[in-house]
């Protein structure tokens, strides 16, 4: 995920972006204007449309049941993110699939996988969901599988970027001028390259990995969307393209030049039926109308433009229920691309390689592990002590502690029963046997205020930054937006214990033991 920084740079391009551009609007063209393909092909050759008829009909069949089941559990839910230092709830409603045990971190959150139920997974055999859950994700898990196939044979044979669509050569070339603009954003047109996933929250930030071999897609993030109930969506506001139900961005938390593959559906009534004839519209996509009238409704569309740059006219394509898409190659890092509503309600189901160094339960277990083999604990009394009581080994244990709880058990409960609800299987590791480590791992600090100067003031960081962690998260559990919420996916303050807990050697409210800690360092006196 991008850092906060990282952030207010994007929030400065896109101010002086628009200041830049005053009333004007940049050019942008599609399927109807004369020179789109060879845009296409000159400044977006990342981007690959497969239309519906490219999938086999029985596969088109089983997702689309598979996303009407997961919406009529309920499964698909708005997250309630962190944006500028404040709680937003997302537009569009949302559910994470995947290898079992990863995870996707996105706008400071981090969503846990239900896991696609493959026959060749360590899912097979486990109750963990009712049937009709199950072959849903296993539907999903059958198109991931027919992506991965398709988008290597992409790669290597580098097909037509449709499969359908000649060049076309009616009337309509937008001539908007752009002469007049100022060409000071050069500083712009090739943007964040050096703005890689961070590491946030990790006790080892990795180097970014980049996909050199097959793509294999990990997980796939699951939209849906009702302009119908997205009230106030916003309009485009750099080419004049429309309303849009996702702005402009790139796709976050994803190994380096890895494709992303998307499958729309769009469905025009509550049970997800397409009825009456189909017209093509001016944008040059099919939209279902009644018996008896016109009828015409948008069909939904995606928008590309190549990132900060206001020279190079953005591009429109607009998605038939059924279309797929991939952007491969570096496309998600030097383009942007947004979502522009259409009239009816739509699913897509994104497929990603995530990077998952520092993002799959095996990972932060092992982290556990390894702060706890400092740990020895007396086979008579059961007391605790530390082996190692160097600084480095000290603050390298309260940064796996911070982790454990902030990246993992806090994210997981802030998103209330979710996950329990539909799937069990992140019950035992995060309710159960991952909160006995992190308790084991919080009994550390017991022994800790002792030691030198050095390991106090090591010490005394961690636990200031964990008290202020612990305040935002618990303030955000409270916020009047997690009120809103139903009881089952409201935000639950967890792990919090009592004063007089007796299992637990330091209080939740740390600031009595912050404050010892100072008066310890006073006492120390200063540094010689």
């Amino acid at each position: 995920s991008l850092s906060g920084a990282e952030r207010e740079r994007e929030r400065e391009r896109r101010r002086r972006l628009l200041q830049e551009l005053g009333n004007q609007k940049i050019p942008f063209l599609g399927p109807s204007d004369r020179g789109f393909q060879q845009l296409w092909d000159s400044s977006y050759s990342g981007l690959v449309l497969r239309r519906s008829c490219s999938l086999p009909t029985e596969l088109h069949g089983r997702v689309q049941a598979a996303l009407l089941t997961l919406r009529r559990k309920g499964c698909l839910l708005r997250d309630l993110v962190r944006v500028r230092d404040r709680d937003v709830f997302t537009a569009v409603s949302r559910a994470l699939l995947g290898e079992p045990g990863h995870t996707y971190r996105y706008l400071d959150t981090r969503l846990f996988a239900i896991p696609w139920h493959s026959e060749d997974t360590d899912v097979k055999g486990q109750n963990c969901c009712d049937p009709d859950l199950r072959a849903a994700c296993k539907a999903l898990w059958e198109l991931n599988n027919f992506f991965c196939s398709d988008v290597e044979g992409q790669l290597a044979g580098r097909e037509p970027k449709t499969s359908s669509e000649t060049e076309p050569v009616g009337p309509g070339t937008q001539e908007k001028p752009v002469a007049q603009l100022k060409h000071s954003l050069s500083d712009y047109h090739i943007a964040d390259k050096e703005e890689h996933a961070s590491g946030q929250g990790c006790s080892h930030p990795s180097p970014p990995q980049v996909c050199t071999g097959p793509a294999k897609f990990n997980v796939t993030l699951l939209n849906y969307m009702d302009p119908a109930a997205m009230s106030q969506l916003k309009e485009e506001p750099y080419y004049g393209m429309g309303k849009m139900a996702v702005g402009w961005h790139h796709d976050e938390n994803l190994i380096t030049h890895s494709p992303v593959a998307v499958y729309s559906y769009s469905c025009h009534n509550d049970r997800g039926k397409t009825n009456g004839r189909r017209e093509r519209s001016r944008g040059g996509c099919y939209s279902e109308s009644s018996e008896g009238g016109s009828g015409e409704k948008a069909c939904w569309r995606i928008g590309l433009k190549v990132a900060w740059d206001i020279h190079t006219p953005g591009l429109m394509l607009p998605l038939e229920s059924g279309d797929c898409y991939y952007m491969r190659d570096d496309l998600n890092n030097t383009h942007q691309h947004c979502v522009l509503a259409g009239d009816t309600a739509r699913f897509s189901s994104t497929h990603r390689v995530a990077e998952c160094s520092s993002g799959t339960l095996t990972y932060i277990q092992s982290q556990c592990q390894e702060a706890l083999s400092n740990l020895h604990t007396d086979p008579e009394t059961g007391s605790h002590r530390l082996l190692a009581l160097l600084p480095i080994t000290l603050q390298h244990c309260e940064e796996i502690h911070n982790e454990v709880e902030f990246e993992w058990l806090r994210q997981y409960w802030f998103q209330g029963q979710r996950y329990a609800r539909f799937c069990s299987w992140w019950t035992s590791p995060m309710e159960q046997r991952f909160t006995m480590l992190f308790l084991a791992t919080v009994e550390e600090e017991g022994q800790a205020g002792e030691g030198r100067r050095e390991m106090a003031e090591t010490l005394l960081s961690a636990l200031t930054d964990r008290q202020q962690q612990r305040q935002t998260w618990r303030d955000r559990c409270h916020s009047s937006l997690a009120q809103t919420l139903p009881p089952e996916e409201a935000p639950v303050d967890r792990p919090f214990w009592g004063v007089d807990d007796p299992s637990m050697p330091l209080p939740f409210d740390l600031a009595d033991i912050i404050n010892r800690v100072e008066s310890l360092l006073w006492r120390l006196g200063p540094r010689c």
